[in-house]
Formats: structure tokens, sequence, C-alpha cells
């Protein structure tokens, strides 16, 4: 344990006992230390440098079964923080599901590490370098005719959780970043496309001119875009929106709208809910993935979780209160924020298929491949679905001439029992998914 984290660690306890002193039953205390630094340059010239830091804690206690939480930064005075958060715990409603998770579930201190943390330090001559090596990158690509600049950063965080329970757990990780987006065409043709990465690990990004040239080339393959005729269509989903339905998919199975009687699978549990071909896993103890964490957010360490099983739905996502309310147990998966604590995935991978995305395309011969939507119209009660969308046609089972300005529509429930996925998996983000396809969703074209 090192000065900082010593630190933390005291000025978590001391939130403790003065919770206790102030009258409460229980709690937990969070202290979160986080630094970060980032360059955006644009048309060659540096537009902002940024440094931050921060520290910052959040306190719950339980009262009988009232339940608070306050957040301040780490000047406040704890003692006062503490009478605060008591005093509105008291008036709160009562809440027969709220407590900490249990002693025998709190994760074991055996110094697990999942290699979260790069202690790598970027001079801002290097920053800038490699921001203009982006931004470069893509306007060098024939056909770009501006930029909207180009992005580095660099960053770290701890976190310190101590509970009333006797749980004390630390946890840091490292963030590295690097984007561009630019601009192809001119007056009302043109558009805009960008690519990016982002790395627990410095060593482990892609190279500058790599994702420029890629956000270069996309922009320019959606220049002259037309339309498409109202009808129905196979639609292809390009892995970025691919993981926003699966994503969808992970939401409506939270414990928390389970509870909430919100999900269009409230119903569902041990039914299928996907091909029987795919199973998706909730996974937290991955190495070097952006969704790991070696205790959750009550302090209580989740394992490698079947939220689907071959096509059957096997379990929701969970936390302590939302667990007891659906007379379960937790698995894990609490996340704490200013407002409390909620449950949330993890790494959450969906299960290759057997074709690659080419070949995908290839089986339907005419069809719609979409690269970007637009809009929030999803309604994670019906399960109805309705976006706005670009991408390109697909005919005779190729790519063809991008298309935009047409909406798509469909059910989860159906969409999602009749997905076809290819092999694409791209392991950088804590939702995978590859390229899917749905065999047939009404468009509204022209």
């Amino acid at each position: 344990m090192n000065d900082d984290t010593r630190r933390l660690t005291d000025t978590a306890a001391r939130l403790i006992a003065a919770a206790k002193k102030a009258g409460a039953d229980a709690a937990d205390a969070a202290v979160v230390r986080s630094l970060g630094r980032s360059v955006d340059v644009r048309l060659g010239k540096v537009e902002d440098t940024e440094s931050s830091e921060s520290e910052d804690l959040a306190l719950r206690v339980f009262v009988g079964q009232r339940v608070a939480t306050v957040s301040a930064d780490v000047h406040a005075d704890i003692d006062r923080l503490a009478e605060r958060a008591v005093a509105m715990a008291k008036v709160s409603p009562e809440d027969r599901y709220a407590s900490l998770a249990e002693r025998e579930r709190l994760a074991p201190d055996d110094g697990l590490d999942l290699d979260l943390y790069d202690p790598t330090t970027l001079p801002s001559e290097r920053m800038v370098e490699e921001a203009l090596s982006l931004e470069d990158a893509a306007r060098a690509v024939s056909g770009v005719t501006n930029s909207g600049g180009a992005s580095v950063s660099a960053g770290a965080s701890g976190l310190v959780l101590v509970t009333s329970e006797g749980f004390v757990g630390e946890k840091m990780r490292s963030g590295f970043s690097r984007s561009v987006s630019v601009i192809a065409g001119e007056g009302t043709a043109m558009e805009r496309d960008y690519d990016f990465d982002s790395r627990i690990h410095y060593g482990d990004l892609d190279a500058p001119d790599r994702i420029g040239r890629s956000a270069g080339e996309r922009v320019v393959r959606r220049l002259n875009a037309g339309k498409v005729a109202t009808g129905s269509y196979p639609i292809v989903f390009d892995p970025r929106v691919a993981r926003g339905l699966i994503g969808s998919l992970v939401g409506a199975i939270n414990g928390a709208a389970i509870a909430r009687k919100t999900s269009f699978l409230m119903d569902r549990m041990g039914q299928p809910v996907l091909p029987v071909s795919v199973t998706i896993l909730d996974e937290p103890l991955l190495t070097r993935r952006a969704g790991s964490r070696p205790f959750d957010g009550e302090g209580v360490r989740g394992e490698t979780m079947a939220l689907v099983e071959d096509g059957i739905l096997k379990n929701w996502i969970l936390d302590t209160a939302t667990a007891k309310e659906l007379g379960l147990t937790t698995n894990g998966r609490a996340a704490r924020s200013s407002g409390g604590v909620s449950p949330s995935s993890t790494n959450v991978s969906v299960s290759p298929g057997a074709v690659t995305p080419e070949e995908l395309i290839a089986e339907i011969g005419n069809g719609i491949y979409v690269h970007e939507l637009i809009g929030q119209g999803t309604n994670l009660v019906t399960g109805d679905y309705s976006r706005g969308a670009t991408g390109y046609m697909i005919e005779n089972g190729r790519l063809t001439r991008p298309v935009s300005e047409f909406t798509i529509a469909g059910n989860l429930r159906e969409m999602l029992l009749g997905l076809t996925l290819a092999n694409d998996l791209d392991t950088r983000f804590s939702l995978v998914a590859p390229t899917m396809r749905v065999e047939r969703m009404t468009v509204a074209g022209h």
C-alpha cells in the first residue's frame, strides 16, 4: 500500500467512524482520486491542453431500514458530512431491502492483480506529437476537406472502499486514448466520421497513423449518400452499433429494471431470448480489460456469469438491495456513483458466430449495412425499437453505395431472437459484440 492509498484508506475509515458516532447503524465509504491530462489539436495547431486532479468522497449510511448517500470533495468536514448523511437517512422513506453486502460475500484480501494500472507518464510534447500525427494521417486521405480535431489523453484513478462490516479494498486503473474526427465534402454534402482507440495500457494503443487513416477512409466512403426506398430489409449492424443493440439487452436484464417492472424481458427468465447458438458472459476478473474489477461497489467479488447461455436467459445483473427485492442473492455487480449503488455489468462478451463479416453480408444478397444510428428510439419497457440510421446498401452480397436519412424499426424481442453473428470480436471494449445481422426490419426511407 503506497502513501496515497494509505491516506485514502484512512479518510474512508474516518468517514465510517464519524457516521457511526452520528447514529448510523452501518455505513460504507468510498474515496476516489483521479488524475488526467489531455491535448486537443485542430488543423495542425494546439487548441487546448488540460490537466486535472480531484479527490472525492461518497458516504452511504443506514439507519434502521432507511438509507442516504452524500458526496463531497476530500476537503469537506468529515464529521459534518457524516451528520448530514445520518440526518438525511432519518427522514428518508424506509427501504426494507437496503443493507450492506453480507460479510460472508465480501471479497477476500488476496492481492488479486488484474493488471489494470500502467504507470507510463507521457510528456506533453509526446502527447502533442501524437495528436498531430493522428490528424495529419486523417487529413492525408484523399477527399478529406476539414478536421474536427484530434485528441490524446492519459489518466489514472484510484479507489478505496471501506465498510463497517470490516471490508477494506483498493484498486487502481489507468487509461490512455487517441481519437480524431474529420470532414469530407463541401457545403450541404459534407460528411463527418471518426476513429479512436482507448486502452488501459499505453503500449496496447493502435498507432496514430492507423487510427487517423481509418477515420479518413471512413468519412470519404460516406460521400454522395443516396436514399433508401421504404420497405422491409435484412439489416447488418456494424460492430459499433451492434454493441448498442446488445447493450439494450443488458439493460433489459439489469435487476433494477426487473424490480421496477420496466423491462420487456421481465417474464423471460429461463426462456429463449437469443438464438440457441449464442451465449453472453459477464466476466469481471479478466486481465487488462475495461470492465474488470477485483471487487464491486459493495466489496463483493463477482465471478464469471452467463447472462444468456445457448440462447436461454440465465441471470439478472444484481447488487445486494436489488437481489433482496427479487428474492435472490447478489452476484457482485454493484456500481457506485454519487447517487448511491446500483447494478451494472462488467465485461460483457457475445460468443462469436461461424462466419466472417463478408460471408454474413454475402449470404443475404440484398439489404442494408448500418454503421451509425441517430436518436434515442429504444423503449426497454415494450421492446419497441426505432432509430435513424446511415450506412451502405448491400447489393448482390456486397457493400455498394452509401445511404442516409432512413429509419429502421422493429421489436427487440424478435430482433434478438433472429440474430446471426459474425466472428469479428474486438476485445478493446467492456461490451464485446461482432457484426450482426437481423433477418428483417422495417425501413422508412423515401
